[in-house]
């Protein structure tokens, strides 16, 4: 793991609505996430975890204070420069967001068509790859209707790690599945991080999955009411 963050957070506010309807969500966030960290965001539910996580993402407009991913500031960033930063983060969510019509290897193709210089025989080969790195091998033709709950979270982790991110944000990957699912989901996501070097920031209500963290950055009401550091993280 490397001391150098990748994502830098200072006096970040946050509010949705307007006028008299306008409700505060963040207050005064400070936040730094090293290369190569794997970082848990839990709270209870309303505490502003995933709002937190879409202004990573640059998916929200950051309103106050600042944030800065892998070297550039979101806060009044231009739509190019916010694509840029989004090329260069995996996204995994709670729903797997998988499309029907698509077999496993060509929705994991989909994150690879943004890389125009890359063959489709490349984009093929290393979809492949990585279904088979999650354990999906023999499922690489089939449609997502002919697949389990947790087979489906695999699916979406490859094609989340397929272009290799810098950054992988994930918003309760494992609140659909039962325990061994789940746990093996977060197991497949730290051992492929690991070998990419990929820092993994997860928002998770999961208790049975806190061990694999090198962190737990704890949220009430909009503020980091913690951050503790595991004892005897492998990083």
């Amino acid at each position: 793991m490397s001391s150098q963050p990748v994502v830098t957070i200072r006096d970040l506010n946050h509010a949705f609505g307007k006028g008299e309807l306008r409700k505060p969500v963040l207050f005064d966030v400070d936040l730094d996430i090293c290369a190569g960290e794997i970082v848990l965001l839990t709270g209870p539910s309303g505490s502003g975890k995933t709002t937190l996580l879409t202004l990573i993402a640059g998916l929200r407009s950051v309103q106050v204070g600042s944030v800065n991913v892998l070297g550039q500031e979101l806060l009044g960033a231009s739509k190019r420069q916010l694509v840029q930063v989004r090329n260069q983060i995996g996204f995994i969510f709670q729903a797997h967001n998988l499309l029907a019509s698509l077999t496993a290897q060509q929705n994991v193709g989909m994150s690879l068509r943004l890389h125009q210089d890359l063959p489709l025989e490349t984009r093929v080969a290393r979809s492949k790859g990585i279904l088979e790195a999650v354990g999906m091998a023999d499922r690489v033709d089939y449609y997502p209707d002919s697949l389990s709950g947790g087979q489906k979270q695999r699916v979406a982790i490859a094609r989340a790690l397929v272009s290799e991110p810098k950054i992988v944000l994930a918003d309760e990957p494992t609140a659909a599945l039962d325990s061994k699912s789940g746990r093996d989901v977060v197991e497949i996501m730290q051992r492929l991080a690991k070998q990419q070097g990929c820092t993994i920031l997860m928002v998770t209500h999961d208790t049975r999955v806190l061990d694999i963290a090198d962190r737990i950055v704890h949220m009430e009401d909009g503020r980091l009411a913690r951050d503790t550091a595991l004892v005897g993280s492998q990083v």
